[in-house]
C-alpha cells in the first residue's frame, strides 16, 4: 500500500451532471452520478480540495443491481486487483459528489477496493437541490430500503474483486447514522467507522431506529469519530451512545475531538479541519488493520 497522500493535488470546483431525459433511465432510478460538488455546498473552498488521481486505479461509475433495479455508484480500486479488502462508502445527506468519489480513490491508493452507492437513487437527482430541499429528499428515504441496498452492494462487491472475508464499512454525516445501523445490521462486515454520525433522533414511521436503540445489537466493531464542537450532534447524547456500547460489553469505541466542528474532514468545506481529518483517517486505517480488513 502508498502513502496516504498519493496521487493528491489541489483543484477547484465546478458542479454538472446529466438531467432526466438527456441520459439513459432505468425503473425511475436516477441514471448517473453528479460530477463535481453538490451545489448546496458551493462555494467550494478550493485551496484545500483534494483531488486523487487514477493513475493505477481502475475508477468510475458502476451499476449495482438491487432488488427493484439498478442504482449507480462510484468504485475505485487497484488495476487488475482481486480478493481486494474492501470498504463500503456511506455518503453524506449530498449523496455521492467528487467528494466521495476522491475518498474512493484515496482508498484505492492505498490498495482497498471502494464503492459509494447512491442511496438516493430512487428519490432522484438532488446535486442541484438546495438544503431544504435536500433534507426533505433524506427524510423520504426508509433505513430498511438503505440497509437492503447495502447489502445488495456487498453482494455486486464480493463478485467483482472484492474479498468476502475483508469487508468494511465507513460513513459520513447522514452516512456515519447509517454505519452504525449497517453494523447492527450485517455481521458480514470486520469493522466500520462513523465519522460524525447522529446516534439519538426521535423515531419516524421511515427512521423507526437510531445508532443508540441498536447499540447493543452491535457486533461488528465500530470506531465513531466526533468533534466536541459539533452544533448539530449533543455531546450528551454522544457520551448516552458511549455509555450505552460499554454497557453491552461491544467492541465499539468513539473518540471525540475537542473543540472540532461537524464536517471536520471535509477538505471542501470551511468546516474542514486538517490535522483532526488527517488524525481521524489515520485512526480509521489503523482500526480496519487492527479489525483484519487491510
Amino acid at each position: 500500500m502508498s502513502s496516504p497522500d498519493s496521487g493528491t493535488v489541489f483543484i477547484s470546483a465546478g458542479i454538472s451532471r446529466t438531467l432526466p431525459g438527456e441520459g439513459e433511465s432505468y425503473n425511475g432510478f436516477m441514471s448517473s452520478l453528479a460530477t463535481g460538488f453538490a451545489a448546496a455546498v458551493q462555494p467550494i473552498q478550493a485551496q484545500t480540495v483534494i483531488a486523487t488521481d487514477t493513475a493505477g486505479l481502475t475508477a468510475g461509475e458502476v451499476k449495482i443491481p438491487v432488488k427493484d433495479g439498478e442504482m449507480a455508484g462510484y468504485r475505485a480500486m487497484p488495476a487488475g486487483g482481486k480478493d481486494l479488502p474492501t470498504v463500503l462508502l456511506i455518503h453524506e445527506i449530498w449523496s455521492v459528489h467528487e467528494y466521495f468519489k476522491d475518498l474512493a480513490r484515496r482508498l484505492a491508493k492505498l490498495g482497498y477496493l471502494a464503492v459509494a452507492p447512491d442511496l438516493y437513487a430512487r428519490q432522484g437527482d438532488v446535486s442541484g437541490m438546495q438544503m431544504d430541499d435536500i433534507r426533505k429528499v433524506a427524510a423520504s428515504v426508509p433505513d430498511a430500503q438503505v440497509m437492503s441496498d447495502l447489502d445488495a452492494t456487498l453482494d455486486w462487491v464480493v463478485k467483482n474483486g472484492g474479498d468476502p472475508a475483508r469487508l468494511a464499512a465507513t460513513g459520513f454525516c447522514w452516512g456515519g447514522r447509517i454505519t452504525w445501523l449497517y453494523a447492527a445490521h450485517n455481521p458480514r462486515l470486520k469493522a466500520a467507522v462513523a465519522w460524525y454520525g447522529p446516534v439519538e433522533r426521535p423515531a419516524t414511521q421511515l427512521t423507526p431506529r437510531h445508532p443508540i436503540d441498536v447499540a447493543e445489537r452491535i457486533d461488528v466493531p465500530v470506531l465513531g469519530l466526533y468533534g466536541g464542537a459539533d452544533a448539530g450532534i449533543p455531546n450528551d447524547t454522544v457520551e448516552r451512545m458511549q455509555a450505552a456500547l460499554k454497557a453491552a460489553d461491544k467492541p465499539s469505541r468513539i473518540h471525540v475531538y475537542a473543540d472540532m466542528p461537524h464536517a471536520f474532514h471535509a477538505d471542501y468545506r470551511p468546516s474542514y479541519r486538517k490535522q483532526a481529518a488527517e488524525d481521524g483517517w489515520r485512526r480509521m486505517l489503523d482500526w480496519f488493520r487492527q479489525h483484519g480488513v487491510a
